[in-house]
């Protein structure tokens, strides 16, 4: 077998031809000793058969801008070319380049050419070109670099067996060659390579400068509202929130579905099968299975919406507008977007931080995006302001819900300013260093096999380490079990369990918070998701009925609970309190689970759990005491 790895500049369509070549049959692989994903696959069974079984290995590597690396990303494709302590061997390279940009993309093939790889050189965007009634000379491309040339379209596919083609003489005449590293130049040796391929660009693509210019007028026009300093803000708030209105609307009723399959499995299967046995497979496997595929939907939706704007050109454009605002809190252009899908859910937002190449800001994004209002939290907060402010009151409650959003992002920044300051003292800041790609219509197809793949790459690899603590938290929550359960309600077994008894002995940690081990137990059972919280506090206070009957049941239940001593339980204060700890709190094993799966680290995921929860609780227990002393 032959392998050999697709390497270009981002936005190429590197990524789209990978497809092409390995169709389902590629995986997503995370590089040893990082968290960047390469993608590793094998010739499609169709074009294997036809060129005569051909037994060949395709390796997408991360994009780069030259064979010099600076972020995460580029030092991936770097060590995948050059480190010879890997399993992986690389037989040759496959370098793309745009037509439309190849005037820079070449300076990346004249690295390569230095490395001694075999190449072969596949020109896309050559449709672009042949619009603009310019005239692509491959023949003089392949000559000016001693290396094959040919174009490839990745929408129709054209060029794809004459690529096949190319590759198979390539490798029947292949020897042994002497691998070299790539040349390291300074700044004048690039400024001269820059005005040799501007030369061979020149021969290479007659009479496109004049109707590039068209095309550059339209960008430009373009860019003078999308980059206009306030403009551009507001088109870059309004796409923003298209994007996190999509993750959520449109995911909610799939995972409205979801939700409804797996209570509906967990339901009857308790039924069908009575005892241990059935409860585990009920309530413990499937609702912990349905816990895991709930997520997808927004995971697919949000990568389908990220893969719009980059390869429409725009989110460069965004990461520039954003980049000197979040500068200020250590974070750069790129970290946006994966911050705001945090409002929606913190599983596809910390996946969206693999977009980020820097490895401090990717760190600091991972680190404050649970901080984020994410929509498990509303059912809580719902509950709680009910109790604060009536139905009469509703623009109160409606500031109060938009003052804990505002309150996680002051947060969020205040904690990204801390760890960037203190922690992560000696990374310096990185620039921001992207090309504007014109603007271009995306290829949906290529879209939608990228969201699959993410969302399949979230489920083989993330899902099980959520599964196992799901059904760790449901073990506590279940055991020890009564000789007759028949005889017994579940708020009964749920009140003796060993998660209750965890919380009845930590009774006394909760006490200065103003509640007691019921609402402890509350909260150590909103590990398994946040919005458990409101079904463990029915639970507890033996609350039944529909969802409407059940709220103002457990509203009521609430006014009425007492202390020992007769003391109220729920008051101003401690609601308020509970409000402040889980607007700061890690309170999501899901999401501890995706920390420590982007990570690479169960250190890093924990410290977070333990920090997060310790500054809620001494915030908390703060605002508590406050309001406690002037009467609430």
């Amino acid at each position: 077998m032959s392998t050999w790895a697709l390497v270009g500049s981002p936005n190429s369509g590197k990524t789209t031809l990978y497809n092409w070549l390995t169709g389902s049959r590629s995986k997503a692989v995370n590089y040893p000793g990082a968290t960047v994903e390469y993608s590793l696959g094998t010739l499609r069974s169709g074009l294997a058969e036809k060129w005569n079984n051909l037994d060949l290995k395709i390796v997408d590597t991360p994009g780069v801008y030259s064979l010099t690396p600076q972020s995460e990303d580029e030092w991936v494709t770097y060590k995948t070319l050059f480190s010879k302590n890997q399993s992986l061997t690389i037989d040759g390279v496959i370098v793309v380049v745009d037509a439309t940009q190849l005037n820079r993309h070449l300076v990346l093939v004249r690295q390569l050419l230095k490395t001694g790889y075999p190449l072969l050189v596949v020109v896309t965007m050559a449709d672009v070109i042949a619009k603009q009634k310019a005239a692509l000379n491959l023949d003089v491309l392949s000559e000016a670099l001693g290396v094959p040339a040919i174009a490839f379209d990745g929408v129709l596919g054209k060029g794809l067996d004459q690529l096949i083609q190319s590759l198979q003489k390539i490798i029947s005449s292949q020897t042994t060659f002497s691998l070299q590293t790539p040349p390291v130049w300074t700044l004048s040796e690039q400024e001269t390579q820059l005005i040799q391929v501007q030369k061979i660009a020149d021969k290479v693509i007659q009479n496109f400068h004049q109707q590039e210019g068209a095309v550059r007028d339209h960008s430009f026009l373009l860019d003078r509202f999308l980059l206009h300093p306030f403009f551009g803000f507001v088109f870059f708030f309004i796409f923003m929130t298209l994007l996190f209105a999509s993750v959520y609307w449109l995911a909610k009723p799939i995972m409205d579905q979801i939700d409804q399959l797996f209570s509906f499995l967990s339901d009857h299967t308790t039924q069908l099968i009575p005892g241990l046995w059935g409860n585990f497979l009920g309530d413990g496997l499937l609702s912990a299975i349905g816990g895991v595929l709930i997520f997808i939907p927004q995971i697919f939706i949000l990568f389908l919406g990220i893969g719009f704007l980059e390869s429409s050109g725009y989110l460069a454009r965004a990461a520039v507008l954003v980049d000197k605002p979040l500068s200020w809190i250590g974070l750069g252009g790129r970290s946006f977007v994966p911050i705001l899908s945090g409002f929606a859910c913190a599983i596809p937002a910390l996946m969206a931080t693999r977009n980020i190449t820097s490895r401090k800001e990717k760190f600091l994004a991972q680190m404050i995006i649970p901080l984020m209002t994410c929509s498990a939290r509303l059912p809580v907060y719902g509950l709680m302001i009910g109790f604060l402010y009536s139905d009469q009151q509703p623009l109160m409650a409606g500031m109060v819900m938009a003052l804990l959003y505002f309150g996680a992002l002051f947060v969020g920044a205040v904690a990204s300013r801390l760890i960037s300051i203190l922690v992560l003292r000696s990374h310096q800041q990185s620039r921001l260093m992207m090309e504007l790609p014109p603007y271009r219509r995306p290829r949906f197809r290529a879209l939608l096999i990228q969201a699959l793949t993410k969302a399949k790459s979230f489920s083989l690899r993330a899902g099980p380490i959520i599964l196992i603590l799901a059904l760790v938290l449901w073990f506590g929550t279940h055991f020890p079990r009564p000789e007759n359960m028949s005889e017994v309600s579940k708020s009964e077994v749920a009140t003796h369990s060993y998660a209750a008894q965890f919380g009845q002995a930590i009774e006394p940690v909760f006490k200065p918070l103003g509640v007691d081990w019921r609402v402890g137990f509350g909260l150590i059972s909103a590990f398994a998701a946040r919005e458990v919280f409101v079904s463990t506090l029915a639970l507890v206070f033996n609350v039944e009925g529909d969802e409407d009957q059940q709220t103002q049941g457990l509203l009521t239940a609430m006014r009425e609970a007492h202390f020992p001593d007769g003391s109220k339980i729920f008051t101003t204060a401690s609601v308020v309190g509970i409000l402040i700890f889980f607007m700061i709190a890690l309170q999501c094993i899901s999401t501890v689970g995706m920390i420590k799966k982007e990570t690479g680290s169960w250190k890093i995921a924990f410290s977070q759990l333990v920090i997060s929860n310790g500054v809620a609780y001494v915030l908390a227990f703060i605002v508590v005491n406050t309001l406690k002393f002037f009467g609430y």
